[in-house]
């Protein structure tokens, strides 16, 4: 990992002035470990890394009348067990978890057409899971999530036959 400039700003005006005008130079971190592993591996070398987790406006699941607002950092975690978003909008969760295991699918080295197929499975279950009442009926027979994890485990199955799952 080659060297770089550190900075957590605690309000967005000072995260804008640490960026600057040329975000070239510059990455942000906002969650996960990927940038830390991309530097590691020299993937990317930003000259300077900004971390917006001490943004306390960028946290959270607000509901404004019928507005929601989802910062910018708000984790999975929080994303699933939000009452606003369990209760007006569980397609929401649904779709999150299957772009988290789209991420894992990439980690695990799947070809790009399967985590394009996996993308689909998610946007037509979330884009049909939205509409009442047809939506759940869809639930019932469509399941993104379920379809997606088969990809995963045949992909491992062909190109790790050697590794053993231990189910249970």
């Amino acid at each position: 990992m080659e060297q770089f400039a550190y900075a957590s700003p605690k309000n967005l005006k000072d995260a804008l002035g640490m960026l600057g005008s040329d975000w070239n130079d510059a990455a942000v971190l906002a969650g996960g470990t990927d940038l830390i592993s991309l530097m590691k591996d020299y993937v990317v070398s930003p000259k300077k890394v900004v971390n917006l987790k001490g943004i306390k406006k960028l946290h959270g699941i607000t509901q404004k009348g019928a507005d929601v607002h989802i910062g910018a950092v708000t984790t999975l975690d929080e994303l699933t067990s939000s009452p606003v978003i369990r209760s007006q909008f569980p397609s929401l969760i649904t779709a999150a978890m299957g772009a988290w295991m789209i991420w894992e699918a990439r980690n695990l080295g799947l070809p790009k057409w399967q985590m394009w197929r996996m993308a689909a499975n998610v946007g037509f279950d979330t884009a049909i899971g939205a509409v009442p009442v047809v939506g759940d009926l869809f639930d019932f027979a469509f399941r993104s999530n379920s379809k997606n994890l088969r990809i995963i485990k045949r992909h491992l199955d062909r190109h790790h036959p050697a590794t053993q799952v231990i189910e249970g």
